[in-house]
């Protein structure tokens, strides 16, 4: 995700068809120093820590879901929450009974907090609002948090903390005090329904991000990765196990001042193994949104491509899943009936040699319920993306992706995601 200060996307939450955009209000960031764990020898040098990890399994897929999500337990006693998975933004909110004005509909009831919010005199707070001051009276207030987006949508509420159970894969349970937004207050308006989630997960890079909350009490390194099954389903890791599997293509990060985005590049597109024209692209990989988004000229570009090789062998059809469908001469059942007649995509990235980020049809297209093929690849500049363009779930599937903050690199390599990694 691309943090709000910048003025770019900072969601692409599923479920929107047409790719509606979410856009953060306002800069989130807490200061690692500030939180507290307990954790037994959580407080040994992360040093000594190394090789911990913790994995998660997923649910859901593309379409028609539209999103994947993880089940985390959190609070005293815990309770069991799923959230929505973004690599694209670094809050993790939950929906909050504090008491909720305007909740959505989710598979658990709202988070009830333990104990008092965060306040104004934290330094959290602070942060949070940087650069502005907190909107506060007084200093013993509550610190509120407020999210908003594109298409109106809206959630609004306050700083807290709460414990989170995790289990290592060597076998170590923990228990790290994190700081979440707990919101009071959901407004989704568009004519789609909103996630069926409890929240979202933010696994961004910025200091308020989960990973690198674990990061500052000693439990893992600030890796996070994801694998998402074409099939659906798939898993999450967080922490360093799974950064040395064979055949991992590294390209560094590229990151621009008070961005909070997962970005490479720049990248030239090639069609069928041919230079396609289109060059430079940078790149936020973003696992809040269902789809790929490229600007204009590289959208314009693509679909042209598209329709040329295709030169009439399907005919293109009106579906409301996404906006350019194709159908055949009877109903597709799975992606792989329809491939032979598309060609790969790739991504070339300039400065890092020999890396390539394939995108065989089954990476940029989906079967509708209707039984027709559509294109995953859509205009970001009709979502306000601008010139920017995200890579999202439908390029992810079957891949296993790793976002390494520690050497400040993202990896890929193919992978069966139907299957946990052993411990």
């Amino acid at each position: 995700m691309i943090q709000s200060d910048s003025m770019g996307p900072s969601r692409l939450i599923k479920r929107r068809s047409a790719g509606s955009l979410f856009i953060e209000a306002m800069r989130f960031v807490v200061l690692s120093e500030m939180f507290l764990g307990c954790f037994s020898a959580s407080n040994q040098p992360i040093s000594n820590r190394m090789g911990h990890t913790v994995v998660f399994p997923l649910q859901g897929n593309v379409y028609p879901q539209g999103f994947y999500s993880v089940s985390l337990r959190i609070g005293n006693p815990p309770k069991p929450y799923t959230l929505d998975i973004d690599s694209g933004s670094d809050l993790t909110w939950l929906q909050c009974d504090a008491p909720c004005v305007s909740c959505t509909k989710a598979p658990h009831p709202p988070y009830k907090p333990n104990k008092g919010p965060i306040t104004c005199n934290d330094p959290m707070c602070s942060a949070l609002h940087w650069p502005s001051k907190p909107p506060c009276k007084a200093s013993h207030e509550q610190c509120d948090y407020e999210v908003s987006y594109a298409d109106h949508g809206s959630s609004l509420g306050v700083l807290v903390h709460d414990i989170f159970s995790l289990q290592l894969t060597n076998g170590t349970l923990a228990a790290p005090r994190l700081a979440f937004g707990c919101g009071y207050d959901q407004s989704y308006p568009g004519p789609n329904a909103p996630p069926f989630v409890d929240g979202v997960l933010g696994l961004g890079y910025g200091k308020s991000s989960i990973v690198t909350q674990l990061r500052s009490l000693g439990l893992i390194r600030s890796i996070v990765g994801h694998c998402l099954s074409g099939r659906g389903g798939g898993f999450l890791f967080l922490g360093d196990g799974l950064s040395t599997t064979p055949g991992i293509i590294w390209t560094p990060m590229s990151r621009k001042s008070g961005e909070s985005a997962y970005a490479l590049g720049p990248a030239d597109l090639l069609f069928n193994g041919q230079n396609s024209g289109v060059k430079g692209l940078r790149l936020v990989f973003d696992s809040g949104s269902s789809y790929t988004y490229f600007n204009a000229q590289a959208y314009k570009t693509t679909l042209s491509l598209v329709r040329k090789y295709l030169n009439g062998k399907l005919k293109e059809t009106a579906d409301e899943s996404l906006p350019v469908c194709w159908r055949g001469a009877k109903p597709f059942k799975s992606i792989f009936e329809v491939k032979n007649y598309f060609k790969p995509f790739a991504l070339s990235f300039t400065k890092a040699k020999s890396a390539q980020l394939q995108l065989p049809p089954e990476s940029y297209l989906i079967i509708s319920k209707h039984g027709n093929a559509c294109l995953g690849i859509l205009n970001g500049s009709e979502v306000g993306l601008g010139d920017s363009n995200v890579i999202g779930d439908i390029a992810f599937q079957d891949k296993m992706v790793i976002y390494d903050n520690e050497r400040q690199q993202i990896g890929w390599v193919p992978k069966d995601c139907n299957k946990l990694p052993k411990s």
